[in-house]
């Protein structure tokens, strides 16, 4: 079966660093696009980052952009985000998501509906 696994999180200064992963299983991430969203409890989850599927674009959201950095490695069919700058608002716990369907558009961050498979999430964390 298809399994995501993230990894990566913790607790940071605010201002510091992380390096998400997200390792799948199951399905070769080359003709998918691939996503990380984050949720707080009370919140819907919000997209984050995407990026597409057979060299198209990449997507970040206003709050992340120029603070993250998605990237993907199809050969070991991992993703990952760099998380520089760290704010407070930034806590959260973040998913990786994949799209399931061949499909001639990029990829997307205004709903989840579009992934089909999810990891479980793994909490970052900004100290005070």
């Amino acid at each position: 079966q298809v399994q995501l696994v993230e990894s990566g999180g913790g607790m940071v200064q605010p201002g510091g660093s992380l390096r998400l992963s997200c390792k799948v299983s199951g399905l070769t991430l080359d003709y998918y696009g691939i996503a990380w969203f984050r949720q707080v409890p009370g919140k819907e989850r919000e997209g984050i980052s995407c990026n597409s599927d057979r060299g198209r674009g990449n997507y970040y959201s206003d709050s992340v952009k120029g603070r993250f950095t998605i990237s993907r490695n199809n050969a070991a069919n991992t993703v990952h985000l760099q998380m520089d700058s760290l704010k407070p608002e930034d806590k959260a716990v973040y998913f990786c998501a994949s799209e399931g369907v061949v499909t001639e558009w990029d990829c997307g961050l205004s709903s989840v509906t579009e992934y089909r498979y999810w990891g479980q999430g793994t909490q970052v964390n900004i100290s005070s």
